[in-house]
């Protein structure tokens, strides 16, 4: 900060840019009465936490986002960080999978098995989880325009290794709306990738019963440089928009919206994010009962997802970001999540080699198991500070949702490009705050060395492209053309029609169609999306 005085006083804010006073006391919640607004844990409106017992009976599951290469190597990392104590599986996959095109593409070219796996077929499933018994543990997959398509293989590789659908547990992200508003890996436009999720809501919710059909994700939307009350906003009225789009398609509310998760950043401000947490279950809850008018408490109660934040993370001394990813894990905890994934400290130079992501689920059993945090639930609460963030960031949550449903709608909005919008001008403040040094960031902009300790890190091997395009060669030898043909041209016919796509895209999936193939289909009836221009 500037050397001030005291007629020019410095103005103290979160990472958010959110004004914050020297003290608060009782007066600050005058209006609070903690029946209506906060209640004990496991009592609507949920602000404490969802259960009300916290984690006594049992502590939040620590999962490692990892992906890389071809599905063999990546199911060797998996098979470590089972080995080392994990509890849960979380899947990366590469562009060219996240993008619905194959290995051979022309723009898959350097991109193949880079960021995350690659999954071209059936086939690549089943290499990923071969010796990992899908029935006993839980899977994330972050994967959005081919969701069904990911979704359709990891279930039959689940039929193939005796798995009933019925006892499965999980979670496909399937979230569209983030990524026309941050991520920009969409290949559909907004409606007819709105109709994939709705088919994928109706198809699980009597097959699939226990699976998150969606992870509603403000993590992304946090990292494209959105304030802590933007991704709050923007990702509950994403939530409430697949709601109303669900319930449109005549979807029995209570049946879809218990396994609709969600996902949020941890980012580095301790309390802000904590807050956030809380009025993220509380905003929740009043929309399901109030708004749509829910009778179960399963729909009203959300479930959520922590990432410690990538974009906290800096190539400068590398060896910061074990503390920063602490912190950021402490927030998640104290804030109730549910899950949570420990980034690792060298993901600002490459994918994390095997050692950092250990090191990093470490950090989450130390706070598991010798912190004391999880003894207590909500520790926090009834703090003058933390109480009366959590009401601020729930009113500019709220005033941004009245905004979007003037706009009609969070479809709308994005057409429209308004969150688009907003998230580019937040990110540029912040740039320019740390440029001023008005916001520290420790060893970019001061506290900065000249000598670094030395990083090993992941190398990804070249071959691996080499390796998946070999594979897809030959499987497209051995498979049935004529199963390949048929099925796709049945998927095709489904999507010119309001017919549930799942059954088709399963069809597909055990002929071996690519997921390449399967969203060329889908490109053929519905064209590919272009992003409205800001000006």
């Amino acid at each position: 900060m500037k050397p001030t005085t005291e007629t020019d006083a410095p103005v103290f804010t979160t990472v958010s840019g959110h004004p914050i006073d020297r003290l608060y006391t009782a007066e600050d919640l005058s209006g609070v009465e903690y029946a209506r607004d906060i209640g004990d844990p496991g009592q609507f409106p949920y602000t404490r936490g969802i259960h009300p017992t916290g984690y006594r009976g049992k502590v939040w599951t620590m999962r490692q986002f990892s992906g890389f290469g071809t599905p063999e190597e990546s199911n060797e990392r998996y098979r470590t960080l089972l080995a080392a104590g994990g509890t849960g599986l979380s899947v990366a996959f590469d562009l060219p999978t996240l993008m619905g095109r194959d290995p051979d593409h022309e723009l898959s070219l350097g991109e193949v098995g880079k960021c995350g796996v690659n999954v071209t077929s059936l086939s690549d499933m089943e290499a990923l989880f071969r010796g990992i018994a899908v029935g006993d543990v839980t899977t994330s997959m972050t994967i959005n325009s081919p969701a069904a398509m990911i979704l359709a293989m990891y279930l039959v590789v689940a039929e193939r290794q005796g798995a009933r659908w019925e006892t499965l547990s999980g979670t496909i992200q399937n979230d569209i709306l983030k990524e026309f508003i941050a991520q920009k890996e969409y290949i559909f436009p907004p409606r007819p990738s709105m109709r994939i999720i709705t088919d994928i809501f109706a198809f699980c919710s009597k097959e699939v019963p226990k699976w998150n059909t969606i992870s509603v994700s403000g993590y992304h939307i946090r990292e494209a440089g959105a304030t802590a009350v933007q991704e709050l906003a923007f990702t509950l009225r994403d939530g409430l928009e697949y709601v109303q789009w669900g319930v449109e398609a005549g979807l029995d509310i209570d049946e879809f919206v218990p396994r609709m998760s969600f996902f949020f950043n941890a980012q580095s401000d301790f309390f802000e994010e904590i807050a956030k947490y809380r009025a993220a279950r509380r905003l929740w809850a009043r929309a399901m009962r109030d708004r749509f008018g829910a009778t179960s408490d399963r729909s009203w109660k959300l479930r959520f997802h922590a990432q410690t934040a990538g974009v906290s993370l800096t190539a400068q001394q590398p060896y910061n970001n074990v503390v920063r990813t602490a912190l950021e894990a402490l927030s998640a905890v104290l804030g109730g999540a549910n899950s949570i994934h420990t980034n690792s400290l060298d993901e600002a130079l490459a994918l994390p080699t095997a050692e950092a992501a250990t090191l990093a689920l470490r950090t989450q059993q130390i706070l598991a198991h010798e912190s004391g945090v999880a003894s207590v639930v909500d520790p926090l609460g009834g703090s003058y500070f933390v109480e009366k963030l959590t009401e601020e960031l729930e009113g500019g949550a709220h005033a941004y949702c009245e905004t979007i449903d003037r706009m009609g709608g969070m479809v709308a909005a994005i057409e429209r490009g308004f969150p688009q919008q907003e998230i580019a001008e937040s990110a540029y403040r912040f740039q320019q705050a740390v440029e001023r040094a008005d916001r520290i960031i420790v060893g970019v902009n001061e506290f900065v060395q000249q000598d670094g300790m030395p990083l090993e890190v992941l190398r990804v091997d070249e071959r691996a492209a080499d390796r998946q395009l070999a594979k897809l060669a030959a499987l497209r030898k051995s498979r049935s053309a004529d199963a390949v043909r048929r099925t796709l041209d049945q998927l095709r016919r489904a999507a010119a029609t309001t017919a549930n796509l799942m059954p088709p895209v399963l069809d597909a999936v055990r002929a071996y169609a690519t997921v390449g193939e399967m969203c060329d289909a889908l490109r053929e009836v519905w064209g590919e999306y272009e992003e409205v221009a800001i000006i």
